[in-house]
């Protein structure tokens, strides 16, 4: 059976998306990806990314709010 954790959850202020950061490690295969859940009222966009992928997203965040 597949497990996902909750990571983190949290709403962005200006256009109110709700942002859910889940794992889910697929028992099947044995990875463990990072799922990016982001709703707009009732539209949902779900990215599943890989732990390199997301070494390099995360980057690219910081490097972009130390700037700001």
């Amino acid at each position: 059976m597949d497990q996902i954790t909750t990571l983190d959850r949290f709403k962005a202020p200006l256009g109110g998306q709700e942002i859910e950061l889940q794992q889910v490690d697929y028992e099947s295969g044995g990875i463990s990806l990072l799922r990016i859940r982001i709703r707009e009222r009732s539209r949902f966009t779900v990215f599943e990314i890989d732990a390199d992928t997301a070494a390099r997203w995360g980057h690219a965040l910081m490097q972009w709010a130390q700037r700001q």
